[in-house]
């Protein structure tokens, strides 16, 4: 099936995908933009743009090895890559919708976009946990998000601040200009511009975080949800200007005295200096992540009084320390923060409930995985991918016959799934922090 369908932009071509009844429209270019130069919008093109085919992923450490021979960090390229195929640009401005083939703009279907995690320096919005999400088949429209990473996409130097009045973030701008596009375009996919809620993991959670207090993105969405990564957002950024002793340091080790001899370093090179400079400096390794420009992020400026669902897992990271970021960011920041703990054992090796483990279960795309995932699994990803779904629906995850997920206060309570019935109850912290303490996290 080769569904076209008219937006403000054009016409554009979908295609089929593993769920019937949903048409995928991959690829769609929703930005532009140069190396150090913030996103210009997309509002148009020439003829019928084919979205059958998924778009250039941002360039990453990944791009320039084979991960089959990196043992390092073979779990997440079994796990989520492995058998995959990956195209690698600085071109890499693109997002995915999926949505019912028989939506039309009168269908006002709610919308959930989705950001991708990988500590700001890999991934992309359609590794295979991410591809074909359930959602589309419970009355929501889909859409995953690229963006750009590690020095692409938040270098910092005096240059580029005289340049455009302010730099950094670019990575985070560009999540932002994704959403300016999925509002003046999405009621073409059928989805409601006014009910769209925004969605992340580890980085992809403090990418949205970042969303839910900038004073650039009001109005754009009107719930969140951050799994393994909320709580954590301001704790990691410093201003750009602490920021350009490192970046001048990835300069001088490139051999390079102007910003346009940097801007022309081939990307291999440039994240070959980066990461040579990052082992090099201190604080290298938290050199790639958002800084207070005072423009996209501005201190001090409260949280969105939205929705939210906020959680982790029991063998996350650090469980106990994402666990109570979360909780307590949430109860802080809104009477209407719907938190959760994830504890199950996913089959097929005993890493238990690993960090982005979740992310199988909130996108129903357990066929998708290696692993000898039971009836029990499709039961719980049922039934998250139903709360999920609720949540952007009505800015409440109830509803549907399921036990009531009540949002958490004082009582500390979270909804607790995984290994047991769901319920409502605490986690065993305990516990959490001998799974800290004990067990080595597969994480990246």
């Amino acid at each position: 099936m080769n569904k076209i369908i008219n937006t403000p932009c054009g016409k554009i071509q979908g295609t089929d995908c593993r769920l019937p009844g949903v048409v995928a429209f991959k690829g769609i270019r929703y930005a532009t933009a140069g190396r150090w130069e913030y996103p210009k919008l997309v509002t148009g093109w020439d003829g019928v743009y084919d979205a059958t085919a998924y778009g250039n992923c941002s360039y990453q450490p990944r791009s320039f090895y084979n991960e089959e021979e990196n043992l390092k960090k073979v779990f997440y390229y079994n796990e989520f890559r492995k058998g995959a195929a990956y195209t690698y640009s600085e071109d890499c401005l693109f997002l995915n919708v999926w949505t019912p083939e028989t939506a039309t703009e009168e269908s006002k279907l709610p919308v959930l976009v989705y950001i991708h995690g990988g500590g700001y320096t890999g991934g992309c919005g359609h590794e295979k946990h991410f591809d074909d999400p359930v959602w589309p088949t419970k009355g929501v429209v889909a859409v995953t998000v690229n963006y750009r990473l590690g020095p692409l996409g938040f270098c910092c130097l005096p240059e580029l601040a005289e340049e455009a009045g302010h730099c950094g973030n670019y990575g985070l701008y560009d999540q932002l200009t994704s959403l300016q596009w999925v509002r003046d375009n999405i009621s073409a996919f059928g989805g409601d511009p006014d009910r769209v809620t925004i969605m992340g993991q580890s980085a992809g959670a403090m990418s949205v975080q970042q969303l839910c207090t900038s004073p650039l993105s009001d109005g754009l969405f009107r719930g969140a949800v951050m799994s393994s990564g909320c709580g954590m957002g301001s704790m990691l950024m410093s201003t750009p200007e602490k920021a350009y002793a490192f970046w001048q340091a990835v300069m001088q080790h490139l051999g390079c005295s102007s910003l346009a001899e940097l801007r022309n370093v081939a990307p291999e090179e440039l994240f070959a200096g980066w990461q040579a400079t990052k082992k090099a400096v201190k604080g290298g390794l938290l050199s790639t992540c958002p800084v207070k420009d005072g423009y996209f992020v501005v201190e001090g400026t409260p949280a969105k009084q939205i929705p939210y669902i906020i959680g982790s897992n029991s063998h996350d990271m650090v469980p106990p320390i994402l666990f109570s970021l979360g909780r307590r960011w949430g109860i802080k920041n809104s009477d209407q923060s719907y938190v959760y703990m994830l504890d199950r054992m996913l089959p097929g090796d005993k890493n238990g409930s690993w960090h982005s483990a979740d992310l199988w279960y909130w996108f129903g795309t357990l066929e998708n995985g290696w692993r000898p995932f039971e009836q029990k699994d499709y039961d719980l990803s049922d039934q998250m991918s139903t709360y999920l779904c609720n949540f952007v629906k009505n800015g409440n995850p109830n509803g549907d016959g399921q036990l009531e997920w009540t949002a958490c206060n004082k009582s500390k309570k979270v909804l607790l799934m995984g290994e047991r019935p769901t319920r409502m109850g605490k986690p065993n912290m305990l516990k959490l922090t001998g799974i800290m303490l004990t067990n080595k996290s597969v994480g990246e």
